[in-house]
C-alpha cells in the first residue's frame, strides 16, 4: 500500500487546493553549487504555513528539478500524509520511472517536447488517446491517480475520460494573458465549459499555468468544480518579495474569496 496515497478530492470542504510548484527554488539553487535555496526547505515552509500540495516538473535536461528533489519529497511526505505529491511531465521521456519508484497521489501527464521552455499546449485527441492509454492504465495500477493537461476543449473532454484519465489539468495561460489585458470575460467561458463538461463525464478538474494573486479568485468563481490549482513560477515570484508563509496565506486568501458570498 502506497503509505503517500491521499483522499481522491484533494480539495478540503469543497474548496480549492492549492499546490505549490517547487521548480523555480530548484531553478535558483542549480545557478550555483552550494544547495541554496533548499527545495525540501521550501517545501516544509509552505506546509507549515497551509498548503494542500506540492508539485514538481521533472525534466529529462534537469535544469531545475532534480531526480534526488523527487526522492527528497516523497521522503518528507511521509511526516505529512495528508498533503499530496503530485508530479508533472511527459510520460514517454522520464515521468514514468519517478511515478514508478515513488508512487505519488498524482501524476500530470504534460505534452512537452525535451527541452521545451515551458508547458505551452495539451494533449490532442484522438491522436494521443491511443498511446496515453496504456500509460494511464500502468499509473493506475501503482495506485496513482492521473491528470491530463488539457486545452479548455469542451468537446475533448469525453476522450480523455474515455482513455482512462481520471482528472484533467486545464492549462490557464490563455486566460491569465486575456485577464492581464482586461479581457478574461472573453476566455472564461471557455474554460467553464471545459470544466462542466469535464465534471458531466466523470472527470475532476485541476487547473494551472500563469495563475496569480491578481487573476485566481475570478477564475475560481467561474469555472465550477475546481479540486485543485498548481501554482510555482507567480508563487515563488511574491515569495521573494513576502516569504513563504505570507504568499501561502496570500493566496489561500484569494482561494478563500472566490466561494465566499458576493459582495463580502
Amino acid at each position: 500500500m502506497n503509505p503517500l496515497v491521499a483522499p481522491e478530492s484533494s480539495a478540503r470542504g469543497g474548496v480549492t487546493a492549492l499546490s505549490v510548484n517547487l521548480n523555480k527554488v530548484a531553478l535558483l539553487r542549480n545557478t550555483r553549487h552550494l544547495g541554496i535555496p533548499s527545495v525540501t526547505r521550501a517545501a516544509t515552509a509552505v506546509l507549515e504555513a497551509g498548503a494542500q500540495g506540492l508539485t514538481v516538473h521533472p525534466r529529462p535536461d534537469e535544469r531545475h528539478i532534480r531526480a534526488h528533489d523527487v526522492h527528497d519529497l516523497a521522503a518528507l511526505l511521509k511526516e505529512w500524509p495528508h498533503v499530496e505529491f503530485n508530479i508533472e511531465g511527459n510520460p514517454f521521456h522520464n515521468l514514468m520511472d519517478f511515478v514508478r519508484a515513488v508512487r505519488p497521489h498524482q501524476c500530470t501527464f504534460v505534452p512537452d517536447t525535451v527541452g521545451q521552455f515551458t508547458s505551452d499546449h495539451g494533449w490532442t485527441f484522438p491522436q494521443d488517446g491511443k498511446k496515453l492509454k496504456p500509460l494511464i492504465a500502468e499509473a493506475q495500477a501503482l495506485g496513482v491517480r492521473v491528470s491530463l493537461f488539457m486545452d479548455p476543449m469542451p468537446e475533448a473532454m469525453a476522450a480523455a475520460r474515455a482513455c482512462g484519465a481520471d482528472r484533467v489539468e486545464l492549462y490557464t495561460e490563455t486566460y491569465a494573458q486575456a485577464h492581464a489585458a482586461g479581457k478574461a470575460a472573453a476566455l472564461l467561458p471557455s474554460f467553464e465549459a471545459a470544466a462542466r463538461a469535464a465534471i458531466a463525464v466523470g472527470l475532476g478538474v485541476n487547473a494551472g499555468h500563469d495563475l496569480n494573486r491578481d487573476n485566481l479568485t475570478d477564475f475560481l468563481r467561474t469555472v465550477p468544480g475546481v479540486q485543485e490549482v498548481s501554482i510555482g513560477h507567480a508563487f515563488i515570484a511574491d515569495a521573494l518579495e513576502l516569504g513563504y508563509r505570507e504568499t501561502v496565506h496570500d493566496y489561500l486568501r484569494c482561494i478563500q474569496r472566490a466561494f465566499a458570498p458576493q459582495g463580502r
